[in-house]
């Protein structure tokens, strides 16, 4: 009885291990899943243990934002006063934050009010509420991208890849109607349309924004809005490390200073 249940068993897993490729194979036929993503590792300046934020690549990847992506994508846990950290001056930040409006205190009559955003204020998002953005973007919620560097697997490289990831799908792949095809993002079928092209910005100090330009310095923008504290974090691991190491050759002098005698 024993040998006869074994035996089955072992038919049974060898005919999924033959079937199951070929299987997999032709429901894949067509399919989004047949296409694997890969995401190819970029140098950042603020990677490794003593990588630092580029202070003009902060400011170009602002203008970025500021001028493609704010259309649709918030920013809501950032103030505009915190921008002062990627080079931009206080006259900047006033004129940047007030040309924006938010709600005020109500007037004498108790009505809602408006007002001029201040410094002090976070990023006003483009939109209302979700239900006015989805509206406007054909039914899809375009994510704030206070967190989104953190938010996704592949961190910088993912953002980067999906924004340099456009272009027209491989033969005898289905698109849905509406969609676009990246080669970045899972599924390749993404519904944000390309956001970037060569030109797409003016840089201020006079950078030529190509594609890959602009991706990464918002990439590193968005990597500094989800990371601000990163150098300083990175500056006190320094430290330290370099305390433990004197702690530890402090005590093994010790050690050998207390135990001579019975060695």
């Amino acid at each position: 009885m024993r040998r006869s249940l074994f035996a089955v068993a072992v038919a049974a897993a060898l005919s999924v291990a033959v079937a199951g490729p070929a299987l997999a194979e032709e429901q894949g036929q067509g399919s989004p899943a047949t296409h694997e993503t890969s995401l190819a590792s970029q140098k950042w300046s603020f990677s490794g243990l003593f990588g630092t934020f580029d202070q003009a690549q902060l400011k170009r990847g602002f203008e970025v934002y500021n001028n493609v992506c704010s259309a649709c994508h918030s920013l809501k846990l950032v103030a505009y006063r915190n921008l002062s950290a990627v080079g931009l001056s206080d006259d900047e930040i006033k004129a940047i934050a007030a040309a924006k409006e938010v709600p005020g205190e109500p007037d004498d009559e108790g009505n809602p009010t408006t007002r001029k955003a201040l410094p002090s204020d976070h990023f006003v998002p483009p939109f209302a509420n979700d239900n006015a953005a989805r509206a406007a973007n054909n039914g899809a919620l375009p994510p704030d991208l206070s967190l989104i560097i953190k938010a996704r697997a592949g961190g910088p490289d993912y953002v980067y890849g999906i924004l340099t990831g456009y272009g027209d799908p491989p033969a005898g792949f289905k698109m849905q109607e509406g969609l676009n095809y990246n080669a970045a993002f899972p599924g390749h079928q993404i519904a944000m349309p390309k956001p970037l092209n060569d030109d797409q910005v003016q840089y201020s100090d006079g950078t030529k924004a190509t594609l890959d330009q602009e991706a990464r310095d918002v990439v590193s923008f968005l990597n500094w809005a989800a990371e601000p504290e990163l150098e300083a974090r990175k500056r006190m691991g320094v430290k330290v490390m370099l305390f433990l190491i004197l702690l530890t050759a402090m005590l093994y002098a010790i050690k050998r200073k207390v135990w001579a005698d019975v060695h």
